[in-house]
């Protein structure tokens, strides 16, 4: 069970068992073809154009960083998970972490109902990319020498998984939206023991500013304005 479920990594844990769960369900349920865009689409990935025909739908935005298209991108998002979110499950503690996960991923979401209506999406890769652009973020927030040196290094990471993002199939609207997320993110949540040292006007500011680009984005997909 330790090999399952690493105490010192709660969420971690959690969201790698969840998003196994549903991999080996759509497997079940569709066999062979668990990754045909119907069984992405039946397991909870996004399509913009459906969302803004039935907004009951919306619950999407949440479900589509869950959602798996194929054995490969499975296993190199939770191979990425495993690594990333202990890293920031440490850095932030697992409440923040898990905030940090799931805002950047309904972002990412949005970006790709937005962008690419037409396109079935489904993936971690949007929250990741959240964690990617918080961590690179904090080299101009905190005050730790080491954190500012570890954030500077993903700054490389970042460039060559965006690069990797043009190669087809990759939704790189999920990615610029999970990206923009995670850095806006960085601002909200302080690092372990450097709470203290946070800038209150930005993080306000940035707290908005997250929550009027996603009302925003979410009015243009439900045909507010």
């Amino acid at each position: 069970m330790k090999l399952l479920f690493d105490r010192r990594y709660p969420v971690t844990s959690i969201l790698l068992l969840v998003t196994t769960a549903v991999f080996l369900s759509m497997f079940i349920r569709f066999g062979s073809d668990y990754q045909t865009g119907a069984a992405v689409y039946y397991s909870g990935g996004i399509i913009g154009e459906v969302v803004k025909v039935d907004p009951s739908q919306l619950w999407r935005i949440v479900t589509a960083t869950f959602v798996h298209i194929g054995l490969e991108h499975f296993v190199l998002n939770m191979i990425t998970l495993y690594y990333l979110g202990r890293l920031a499950e440490d850095l932030f503690g697992s409440k923040a972490f898990l905030a940090l996960y799931l805002l950047s991923g309904m972002m990412g979401n949005v970006f790709v109902a937005i962008f690419t209506p037409d396109v079935i999406a489904a993936g971690a890769s949007t929250a990741l990319f959240g964690l990617f652009g918080t961590i690179g973020a904090l080299r101009f927030i905190v005050q730790s020498p080491y954190i500012r040196h570890l954030s500077q290094s993903y700054t490389s990471l970042i460039v060559v998984n965006l690069i990797f993002s043009f190669m087809p199939g990759i939704s790189m609207s999920g990615h610029i939206g999970g990206l923009v997320a995670g850095v806006m993110l960085a601002y909200v949540f302080p690092v372990r023991g450097e709470a203290r040292f946070m800038n209150r006007t930005y993080q306000m500011s940035a707290a908005l500013s997250y929550l009027l680009l996603l009302l925003y984005f979410l009015g243009k997909i439900l045909n507010l304005f």
